[in-house]
């Protein structure tokens, strides 16, 4: 029987103890004496946000499958036990074996958005790892991050000795080899880190330089050793078959995750071409799983977990070509064994009522619709592809399939955005009120309509054509959400619309680190030794320690905000090859100045470059 790391006495005291235990159903238990790999896989976040992300389990699930590597979990402890583990001088351990994170070979970090970054620096503190990378001997862990804030890493170099760029289950075979066999040969962790840099997809920071002009922008960055490339290629899948790696029996949380469900992953990439979206870009190509692995998949995770729900999970899932077969496959499979469908991601415009009268329990609960833009104007500068006349057809039709509820997310901010933008958010709401009102019979209407509208503030991130794009300070996006909510007060139906929009400083700093350089690192850590933490939180967010921790390191954080890029800059990010080409990134930041609206991919091929990893040719220039 395992020992825990953490008294009983200890775990009375904590919030949610069971975030420490572990010993979940499905986790994976070997003899440590039989690997020559030990891996900590951290989320640094809280257990139950942790355990619903999906590419920790993936990777989690390949790894074990090796039997010479044992994969373990953490996760960021929460402020009470932070406080215990530093007056006791308890290093922060893995679920699994219980046993400190010091000890391991690896230590992976999901880096799934910027606001979790002062955590990683919990995480390296807690555990006793060095927090530069330059200060670890030999006997430390290698540190790699991963996930889509690391295609911006450089905020976080000086704190990693690695980087994987893409998706992992391409070359962590590769690196394992290559650790395994430096060790044998008696290198050095200098050595490994130079064998690494060469495996394709790996970034290993401190083996590059990065110079500056006098007015802060790059002014150079390259490798400074032989062998070590220039670019970094994003890896990632192509057959879906033969290299997508299920996760058959997923770990059963102790307790409430956020996401307490199955996840089926159904496609990889998004054709629909936002401007402002990450992801839609560094994920592409779009590739689609087969329906009937999908199928099968489905019958065995419900299985082996014992969950009530299970998530279709992709960037758009109303894209999936085999979505209608799937859905009507698993609501004849699991009927009246109550087990719910969630279909995350659809879109309005091939929004599929009767499906989801079918798959949505019985007190229709509200949709949610992504507008994104108030005005037509605005959404083709963001490329959303969707029209007012869309948007009112499919909520008009939901109103007559017997919902009354509707959430809408905008983003205030954006891009070339007038008042007459901002206003068009509550015009559109007050339309929506309207439809209801319009096509559903008096006595057939289950109270008022409401009408939840929420705004966050647009944060312009790498690989996406708006990086080059300026934001505003915190102090002009509340003043963009006051005429907001001034034009929803005016508006007939006000009692049935309710608003509410994203904290500005929050935003602001998000912005700060999801375009920052190298010399953002020191803000991070000074506002981590000042006491940030868990920023993403907002009861523990404390936007005046950033402040301070800019003013003391000399950083001048509207450099990295408030200022347009011009084209010919050097971005922090331009090292990495995401396929997806700059001059299509140029392109498309011209074309959202005009407000001309591009095709999505399967309508016709933009030329991005992505396709190149499906052996396709660029058509850049010819289209």
């Amino acid at each position: 029987m395992r020992k825990l790391a953490l008294s009983d006495e200890i775990l009375l005291k904590v919030d949610k103890a069971a975030r420490y235990i572990g010993g979940e159903v499905n986790s994976v238990m070997k003899d440590k004496n039989e690997v020559e790999i030990r891996f900590a896989m951290c989320f640094p976040d809280v257990y139950e946000i942790g355990m619903s992300n999906l590419g920790m389990m993936i990777l989690y699930n390949m790894f074990n499958q090796r039997e010479d590597v044992w994969c373990e979990r953490l996760f960021s402890p929460w402020p009470d036990l932070d406080k215990v583990m530093r007056e006791q001088n308890i290093p922060l351990f893995a679920l699994e074996s219980q046993e400190p994170i010091r000890d391991f070979d690896f230590l992976g970090i999901t880096l799934g958005y910027e606001m979790c970054y002062t955590n990683i620096l919990q995480v390296l503190d807690l555990s006793g790892i060095p927090l530069k990378s330059a200060n670890r001997g030999e006997d430390f862990p290698i540190v790699i991050g991963g996930g889509a804030c690391a295609y911006n890493p450089e905020p976080l170099a000086p704190f990693f000795d690695m980087f994987y760029i893409g998706e992992g289950e391409t070359v962590y075979d590769a690196l394992f080899d290559a650790y395994k066999a430096n060790k044998k040969a008696g290198g050095i962790r200098r050595d490994f880190l130079l064998a690494a840099a060469k495996i394709p997809g790996i970034y290993v920071p401190s083996l590059y330089e990065v110079t500056y002009k006098e007015d802060g922008t790059i002014a150079s960055f390259a490798p400074t050793a032989d062998d070590v490339p220039e670019k970094v290629q994003k890896q990632l899948i192509i057959d879906m078959e033969k290299e997508y790696r299920a996760v058959e029996a997923p770990v059963v949380p102790h307790i409430k995750a956020t996401q307490d469900r199955v996840t089926l992953e159904i496609q990889r990439g998004c054709i629909r071409g936002c401007r402002f979206c990450q992801a839609g870009m560094i994920y592409r190509p779009t590739r689609e799983r087969d329906v009937e692995t999908l199928k099968e998949s489905a019958r065995i995770m419900l299985k082996n977990t014992g969950h009530e729900e299970i998530s279709l999970s992709s960037l758009s899932s109303s894209d999936y070509s085999q979505l209608k077969e799937l859905v009507n496959f698993l609501i004849e499979e699991f009927h009246g064994k109550a087990v719910n469908i969630s279909l995350p991601s659809l879109r309005i415009d091939a929004f599929a009522l009767d499906v989801m009268s079918k798959v949505q329990d019985v007190k229709k609960s509200s949709l949610t619709f992504a507008p994104e833009a108030g005005s037509q104007r605005l959404r083709d500068v963001i490329n959303k592809g969707l029209t007012e006349e869309v948007i009112l057809h499919g909520a008009g039709e939901a109103f007559k399939g017997g919902w009354n509820q509707v959430k809408l997310y905008f983003m205030l901010g954006l891009p070339t955005e007038t008042e007459d933008d901002m206003k068009g958010i509550a015009h559109l709401a007050q339309k929506i009120a309207e439809t209801y009102y319009e096509v559903v019979p008096k006595e057939q209407r289950k109270g008022k309509v409401q009408i939840n509208v929420s705004t966050s503030f647009f944060v312009p991130k790498p690989f996406t054509p708006f990086q080059w794009a300026p934001m505003y300070t915190e102090q002009d996006f509340v003043e963009k959400a006051k005429v907001v909510k001034n034009e929803v007060r005016a508006q007939l139906n006000q009692r049935s619309i309710r608003y509410n929009w994203h904290e500005p400083d929050v935003t602001a700093l998000e912005g700060f680190l999801a375009r920052g350089d190298r010399r953002c690192a020191d803000v991070i850590l000074k506002a981590y030794e000042k006491g940030a933490l868990y920023d993403a939180w907002t009861e523990n967010f404390d936007y005046d320690i950033w402040k301070e921790a800019m003013a003391e390191c000399g950083v001048d954080m509207t450099f990295y905000t408030l200022r347009e890029r011009s084209l010919d800059e050097i971005l922090p990010w331009d090292f990495i090859d995401t396929g997806v080409s700059r001059r299509f990134l140029e392109r498309e930041w011209q074309r959202a100045k005009e407000g001309v609206v591009t095709e999505n991919c399967r309508q016709k091929c933009s030329a991005c470059g992505a396709m190149k990893f499906k052996g396709g040719v660029c058509l850049e220039g010819k289209n």
